[in-house]
């Protein structure tokens, strides 16, 4: 997923770096680790020790200029988008986010690789 979504724009590099979290004993203990870390994190997030668990990775947009929190449910059929960095809002309504931004931006690439919903 995250080679899908990286020729759409969308990298483990956030403005903090690179978090993940591996939801072992439902606190979501987010973790950060640095850049030249991220193949170490992916290791771990797709490690068979953690199929029974939620996780999940920071993902950002550097031309948007936003991002968030891309959780893989257990088993990895399912996954969920948080819009956490720099949310992009809509311009009638700023309390609100763009969802439909967000949506064009993920889903398009997520779908051609089988994701289930």
């Amino acid at each position: 997923m995250v080679r899908a979504l990286a020729g759409e724009g969308w990298s483990l590099q956030e403005p903090l770096g690179v978090s993940y979290v591996v939801n072992n004993d439902d606190l979501f203990n987010w973790q950060s680790a640095s850049a030249n870390q991220a193949d170490e994190v992916l290791a771990v997030l797709d490690s068979p020790d953690s199929i029974d668990y939620d996780v999940g990775v920071c993902i950002y947009h550097s031309i948007a200029e936003t991002g968030g929190q891309l959780l893989f449910h257990a088993g990895r059929s399912h996954c969920s988008f948080i819009p956490t960095i720099d949310r992009r809002r809509l311009s009638g309504a700023p309390a609100l986010s763009d969802m439909a931004w967000y949506l064009n931006a993920l889903i398009p690439p997520l779908i051609a690789i089988g994701l289930a919903s």
